[in-house]
């Protein structure tokens, strides 16, 4: 154990849970360089924040030239890389979202989205979707149901917050129809037995479920919400923190679905690993909430904010190669699934694949040692990645936009060696 590693445990919280054991000195493009000089292909992303790469040379550089210029504001005064920041956002997300507001996490965007719905509705009711992931903070985590461990110990969690049925169509053994008719039925239930819509201020929702499985939303059932909420006066908040900045390989979930947000929280990719976060909405929302109902001292960095300009100033060009990449994984995924019978499904948009893994292909019961077993495989011969799923047995298959199509096949190939040898079979 390295003398860094000792000196961490020592006095960093064992709370906060680290994936690897490498120590990093520093970083660039996929790759992260560790104290001994070892090279490891970082296809954890940053857990889905550095989709530009590690010290992408545009990011650092404008994050150069703002620190060179001033570091801080704290609401103070204003400065151009946030305004350019919130234009720049305006251009690329969904027609209604005119207006932003900037946090420093994704769990801050989401309370703020929250709490934007409930302040111009008059309604305090809230529906989440169980196997969503909005964050860990004590109001984040009330609508944070990917795993019973983020609650435990945090109880009364919030009021009002109801939990509905997110379609999981290949945990459930069901087709996609058939997994959003019984998501609509048990809403339909809610609505008849716990809360009546007009309770309701939003639907909060992940367009991919990320910590929870990898579980994209069946277009069929966004457009069901989408018709509910019109119904009911409900508003729609997209989290598409994990699934914004060309993870999907588009700019936002959302740019693939019919079913357009009302609110959306944003936060990983949008500074490619300074610490930003933003929430949006239509004007009309955005100037009935009260002047200083909400702030931050953080929030909106004239750097992080510099940095996000430059991640939208780039991504766009590396768009169509993370198309060919997605094309080029699922191609090949769909073949070792069929070559593996530990591989039990394989879902996802663009380069957020989940790659699910299990013991019996027909109970799908799910397997955490493959998993286990693959990551530690990878680890040894350099390739960095890492789990999602409330058991701990889902690949997050996330590799960085500026991956070459040899560097995604080598990780395709160490992931492929990897259950062969937990399958007990030769390479």
């Amino acid at each position: 154990m390295s003398d860094l590693i000792s000196r961490h445990k020592e006095v960093i919280a064992p709370v906060i849970a680290f994936d690897t054991e490498v120590v990093a000195e520093r970083a660039a493009g996929v790759w992260v360089y560790d104290s001994e000089g070892r090279q490891y292909a970082d296809f954890a992303c940053g857990t889905a924040v550095v989709n530009l790469g590690h010290n992408h040379p545009a990011v650092v550089e404008a994050a150069h030239r703002q620190i060179d210029r001033f570091i801080h504001s704290g609401c103070i005064f204003r400065y151009d890389s946030l305004v350019q920041a919130a234009e720049m956002l305006a251009e690329l997300t969904p027609p209604a979202i005119e207006k932003f507001g900037f946090a420093n996490s994704g769990s801050e965007a989401v309370e703020a989205a929250v709490k934007l719905t409930r302040k111009v509705t008059g309604r305090q009711g809230l529906i989440v979707f169980r196997g969503g992931f909005h964050g860990r903070t004590m109001g984040s985590v009330t609508y944070t149901t990917s795993n019973s461990k983020y609650r435990d110990g945090y109880h009364p969690v919030l009021g009002s917050v109801f939990v509905a049925p997110f379609p999981h169509p290949y945990r459930w053994g069901m087709t996609d129809e058939q997994a959003v008719d019984y998501c609509l039925w048990d809403l339909d239930m809610m609505f008849r037995h716990e809360v009546s819509p007009h309770n309701i201020a939003a639907f909060l929702i992940e367009p991919v479920q990320g910590e929870g499985g990898y579980y994209p939303a069946p277009p069929a059932f966004l457009d069901e919400l989408r018709a509910l909420a019109d119904q009911h006066g409900i508003k729609i908040i997209y989290d598409e923190v994990q699934t914004g900045f060309g993870r999907t390989a588009e700019w936002f979930a959302s740019d693939l679905y019919r079913a357009k947000p009302d609110v959306i929280a944003l936060g990983k990719g949008i500074a490619n690993g300074l610490p930003l976060s933003a929430y949006g909405a239509s004007a009309e929302m955005m100037d009935a909430w009260p002047r200083g109902s909400h702030g931050t001292t953080f929030g909106g960095n004239p750097v992080a904010a510099a940095a996000a300009v430059a991640v939208m100033n780039t991504m766009g060009d590396l768009l169509p190669h993370a198309r060919d990449l997605s094309s080029r994984a699922f191609e090949r995924l769909a073949k070792l699934a069929a070559d593996h019978p530990t591989i039990g499904d394989v879902r996802g948009l663009g380069l957020m694949i989940g790659i699910e893994l299990v013991s019996n292909t027909e109970t799908r019961a799910q397997d955490a040692a493959a998993f286990a077993h693959v990551q530690k495989y990878c680890l040894e011969r350099n390739l960095i990645i890492i789990d999602c799923g409330p058991d701990g047995n889902v690949i997050r298959y996330i590799p960085a936009l500026v991956t070459t199509e040899e560097q995604l096949d080598w990780s395709l190939d160490l992931i492929d060696e990897g259950l062969g040898e937990y399958e007990g079979r030769p390479h």
